[in-house]
């Protein structure tokens, strides 16, 4: 009997690729990213182990999503930084009031003085506005009757004096995958669920966008990637997240501001 060649389907080969690059620690996107250690079940892949489990959200109904993310970072640190360092402005520039300084000091000194205070007020600036002005818990709305996925960015820098813009980026949920970091740091060790936003139908990376931050256990990222994927497929997922305390990050003002076309737009379905 003639021996038949079966060509292997594209699914098939596939899936041959990927698990061939996961036995060699790579990733199957490009860029791999940086830390990366798992890529994640791909979103319509049904034999996902983990059982779907929120780790934190602040709305979920039938038309929209919204999950936020904690930076793990001490807000009462910032706000201690900027009372001493203002505190230590003040000192520098009451020095500035003696007349004896002017006829006693050097140059160098008042060049010294004058350097310090620029320095004081710059972080000053800078931990005022991390304590005052960045958005805690930054969101992310999954919008199932578009397919869309809504990213609160807010865009900060070491330079407190420029402007902090806070930028909404849109992405169609069928471009996006899951990928989990590692981190092991001294202050932030665990694991991190990324998502890799690509060209349509390419694993060739444009973008990509945190939606947790450093967890322990891995079996909540993974839980929270396959929660997302089965809510966007309108599978029933359960609506408890793990955690329901918000973390100390206190400050006086409404951080998170969404433009208001973009906010209609992302909790509504498409007329």
């Amino acid at each position: 009997m003639e021996e038949v060649n079966r060509k292997p389907s594209e699914g098939s080969t596939n899936k041959m690729q990927t698990r061939l690059l996961q036995e060699q620690r790579f990733s199957k996107l490009t860029p791999q990213a940086e830390k990366w250690e798992e890529d994640l079940p791909e979103k319509y892949d049904l034999q996902q182990p983990t059982a779907p489990k929120l780790i934190r959200v602040n709305e979920i109904n039938d038309t929209w999503m919204e999950i936020p993310r904690y930076e793990n970072i001490a807000w009462h640190g910032m706000w201690v930084i900027s009372i001493l360092s203002i505190l230590s402005l003040f000192t520098y520039c009451s020095l500035f009031q003696f007349s004896e300084f002017y006829s006693e000091a050097s140059v160098d000194s008042k060049i010294f003085i004058l350097v310090a205070i620029f320095s004081f007020l710059s972080i000053f600036l800078f931990f005022f506005k991390m304590a005052l002005f960045v958005p805690r818990g930054t969101p992310v709305r999954f919008n199932r009757k578009r397919q869309k996925v809504y990213v609160y960015e807010h865009q900060r820098s070491i330079w407190p004096w420029m402007r902090w813009p806070t930028v909404i980026k849109v992405f169609d949920w069928t471009d996006i995958h899951g990928e989990m970091l590692m981190y092991s740091g001294r202050y932030d060790y665990g694991h991190r669920l990324s998502c890799a936003v690509c060209q349509r139908g390419t694993y060739e990376v444009i973008d990509r966008f945190l939606l947790s931050y450093t967890v322990g256990d891995n079996r909540m990222i993974r839980g929270l990637w396959n929660h997302c994927c089965l809510y966007m497929q309108y599978k029933p997922v359960p609506e408890t997240p793990l955690l329901t305390r918000k973390p100390l990050s206190w400050t006086p003002l409404n951080t998170v501001r969404w433009p208001e076309d973009l906010d209609k737009e992302s909790k509504t379905a498409p007329e």
